[in-house]
């Protein structure tokens, strides 16, 4: 599995920086996001680095759909009954602040809308 050493998000799934765990398998971590912009807001992270969605090629496709199939369970689990929002942003002119792919999952009372 390939890793970037400068990586916050590849150094967060080695377990070389805490995070609050919501879910972890051999392939993906989720955690609770340190600047959330909803009451629950978690990251689905692949464990391998791959930088964007615009890196992800016919070899991604079965991580991609197990990054959105474990979205509904987890907000499940977190207590979200009234929907919640899935994001992936790409490159930094579509606000990827992490060059390593992310899948934001955001529930929660509202009004917490933010862009």
């Amino acid at each position: 599995m390939s890793a970037d050493p400068d990586c916050i998000f590849c150094k967060i799934a080695a377990g070389r920086i805490p995070a609050k765990k919501a879910y972890e398998d051999e392939e993906l971590l989720v955690f609770h996001d340190i600047h959330p912009w909803a009451p629950v807001h978690v990251l689905v992270i692949p464990k391998q680095h791959i930088e964007s969605l615009d890196a992800v090629g016919p070899e991604h496709h079965a991580l991609l759909g197990r990054m959105m199939a474990l979205a509904p369970r987890l907000m499940r689990e977190l207590g979200v009954v009234n929907g919640y929002r899935t994001v992936v942003n790409v490159g930094r002119d579509g606000g990827q602040e992490v060059p390593h792919l992310h899948l934001h999952v955001m529930g929660g009372p509202r009004p917490w809308a933010r862009g």
